[in-house]
């Protein structure tokens, strides 16, 4: 076959065999990976977490039209996020959330998650769409746009790992304070019979600027507020839920 320059045609042979042709085929060799399709629900303990209907308070006071149900519904859709990530992470041999997130982190993400939920299932609450505005949740209309860095009508909510509901905020205010307090088994060994992350006890109080304390602030620290003694007695009497 021949190709023309100008008026002259120029015999071209066959082309030269180039390397990447004649790699060897390892189509058969074997693998020195490690084999994480081995790993599957069927055999790595994985427990999906059922919230309890029967420790939750009949008696609680609940504001703006709450119910007990919405409490109940947003902490399994907690309980299902967990367990569906979790699965996924256990299928590919990787670590739960439960010991990948450092403990402020766990307790942002599911402050978030609680939040968004009870704004779904609530039936006058939505959430605040001011980006750290507060209360994290504001009553649906009173604002304009449901937006508002500092407003008084809604619920703000906390999660902590601190057994009792003891939980910094970012200041002292009179509001309506939900604290979520959750527990994390990080001591079973080995990791895979861990159990699944579970809530213990949720309080929902009407709180005044005394019931706070003020936390002293390090160089680079920010200062915070924490319910005193007396205050933390007033949260606490208004418990939503227990599982302890």
């Amino acid at each position: 076959m021949g190709s023309w320059y100008g008026d002259e045609k120029v015999e071209q042979g066959p082309k030269p065999r180039t390397a990447f042709l004649s790699r060897p085929d390892v189509s058969q060799a074997p693998d020195s990976r490690p084999d994480r399709s081995r790993v599957h629900f069927d055999t790595v303990p994985h427990t999906r977490n059922i919230v309890d209907p029967a420790k939750f308070n009949p008696s609680a006071h609940l504001p703006y039209a709450l119910r007990v149900l919405d409490f109940q519904a947003s902490m399994q859709d907690v309980y299902d996020l967990f367990y569906d990530v979790n699965g996924l992470l256990l299928d590919r041999g990787l670590e739960r959330l439960d010991e990948m997130l450092r403990p402020a982190a766990m307790s942002g993400m599911i402050s978030d998650m609680l939040t968004a939920s009870l704004a779904r299932h609530a039936r006058s609450l939505t959430t605040n769409r001011y980006f750290n505005g507060h209360p994290d949740l504001v009553v649906a209309g009173a604002y304009p746009n449901d937006t508002v860095q500092a407003g008084s009508e809604g619920v703000e909510v906390k999660s902590t790992r601190n057994a009792g509901g003891a939980v910094d905020t970012h200041g002292a205010r009179d509001q309506w304070m939900c604290v979520f307090v959750y527990q994390v088994d990080n001591v079973t060994e080995p990791v895979r019979d861990r159990l699944p992350m579970s809530f213990t006890e949720v309080y929902l109080a009407p709180v005044t600027v005394g019931d706070f304390r003020l936390n002293r602030r390090g160089a680079l620290g920010t200062r915070t507020a924490t319910l005193h003694r007396e205050g933390l007695k007033i949260l606490r009497s208004h418990w939503v839920y227990k599982d302890l």
